[in-house]
């Protein structure tokens, strides 16, 4: 059983990859060739409380991440939230030298700045490493800049204006990487469709009435589960081709149950509101009001 580690700090990683001490203790940009992982790496894991932002090619180690592994023999982007928990291992089909960066913050940097509050809206920070995203030799090059930006910042004599500009370089960063992320759906426009199509299959096998008796009202973490993506991902994708989020889908199918039931049966509200799944049938009467501007009842009689 691999040891877990719990990293507060971002001085926490120095130590592991055997590197010299922060500049800055709340954020470090780290080049890769300089990491010198113990000779146990493969038995450690670790949970950090910090972001991390990865630019990496050729790295001789599979990166575990959650339930899922990937190989980085290309340049590709990870971003990686707060809380979760980190492994390695040995990749024998690469033997060439790895390149990249990492780039750590911790959330105290961002405290006080309205990037503590948007940060959350960069949904790819919830993707698995196999979401990664792949970038250009352009875009590549683009994304360097910005963290070499960021590393002389706080790498120089720190004032009143070093946050704001690190902050506002971060952002920039963040703000590019969602541009490229849509440029990779549409890219990989045909995998997107595939996802979309297995998308609409499992949930209507979640609608039907005996998957709603055993298991409720679907949600979007476990359709994507069943998908084998990450929701965030999930709804990227959806957005991206439909215009439309993960919720919006599986509450719109919901509704089109309901108006059926509604409409050729005779069972009462509440009894339609528990066959779909729902605990209560006030929250069913809530959500069908939202969507259709009236309630169950009212769309019942317009229809007789």
């Amino acid at each position: 059983m691999k040891e877990l580690l719990h990293f507060k700090r971002i001085s926490d990683y120095h130590k592991l990859a055997n590197l010299k001490a922060p500049q800055h203790p709340l954020i470090s940009l780290i080049d890769y060739t300089q990491i010198k992982y113990p000779e146990n790496i493969k038995e450690i894991k670790w949970r950090q409380d910090y972001y991390t932002i990865g630019l990496k090619r050729n790295v001789a180690y599979k990166f575990f991440y959650g339930q899922q592994e990937y190989d980085f023999d290309e340049g590709v982007m990870t971003f990686i939230a707060p809380n979760q928990v980190m492994s390695l291992g040995e990749n024998p089909n690469l033997n060439t030298k790895p390149t990249g960066w990492l780039l750590l913050i911790h959330p105290d940097f961002f405290w006080n700045t309205d990037l503590a509050k948007k940060i959350k809206n960069y949904e790819f920070f919830g993707y698995s490493v196999s979401e990664a995203l792949f970038l250009s030799e352009k875009e590549e090059h683009l994304i360097i800049s910005l963290l070499e930006n960021i590393s002389s910042e706080y790498a120089s004599n720190i004032d009143k204006f070093s946050q704001d500009i690190i902050i506002s370089q971060l952002t920039t960063l963040l703000n590019y990487a969602n541009r490229f992320y849509e440029r990779q759906f549409i890219t990989r426009e045909k995998l997107n469709h595939r996802i979309l199509n297995d998308f609409e299959l499992v949930l209507l096998n979640s609608l039907s009435d005996n998957e709603l008796e055993k298991s409720g009202l679907p949600t979007v973490q476990k359709i994507a589960e069943k998908l084998s993506v990450t929701s965030n991902y999930l709804t990227g994708v959806l957005k991206h081709l439909t215009g439309q989020n993960t919720q919006q889908h599986i509450q719109n199918s919901i509704i089109k149950k309901a108006k059926e039931e509604l409409t050729i049966t005779n069972s009462s509200v509440s009894e339609i509101a528990y066959k779909l799944g729902f605990e209560y049938p006030s929250s069913f009467t809530k959500l069908f009001k939202n969507k259709t501007d009236m309630s169950p009842v009212e769309f019942r009689r317009k229809f007789n």
